[in-house]
């Protein structure tokens, strides 16, 4: 897990060859203004997902899991609050679904990082994560990058 600032982007770059398209995308300077949904950026390779969504605290923020992408997570407004674990050390699977590449774990995140605007945390499948994890309404992209 990675979590820093969006004009730190070029530090992680390197680590997947999708990094930098998904980072310009992030980069936009309309970005707030585009509408909740799927965006492509390089096919299904690379895309974004727009989110507003409620808060729904630490208590009943759900551990998931990604096995073909990795998520980077940025925040637009509000204040998200992501809990982590590593996923080898989760036990409490409740399956996966291949065609959406997600399932849940029932175990408590080990860690909370708060994501306030202009910030992002990037997930690798080896980090469980549970979105949504503050308070009040939240505004962020999610960019999925495919896994190397």
């Amino acid at each position: 897990m990675i979590l820093d600032q969006l004009e730190n982007w070029r530090r992680y770059a390197a680590l997947n060859s999708g990094f930098a398209s998904a980072f310009e995308f992030l980069r936009r300077g309309d970005l707030t203004e585009l509408p909740e949904g799927k965006h492509p950026i390089d096919g299904d390779r690379v895309f974004a997902i727009v989110v507003r969504a409620e808060g729904v605290g630490k208590d009943k923020a759900r551990l998931e899991i990604h096995k073909k992408y990795v998520d980077i997570q940025f925040c637009l407004s509000g204040t998200d609050e992501i809990g982590w674990k590593p996923t080898d050390c989760c036990c409490g699977a409740e399956g996966f679904d291949e065609d959406n590449d997600l399932g849940f774990f029932t175990d408590e995140a080990e860690a909370w990082s708060v994501v306030t605007p202009g910030r992002f945390a990037i997930f690798f499948p080896a980090d469980a994560h549970a979105p949504l994890g503050g308070a009040g309404p939240i505004h962020k992209v999610i960019v999925k990058v495919a896994e190397e």
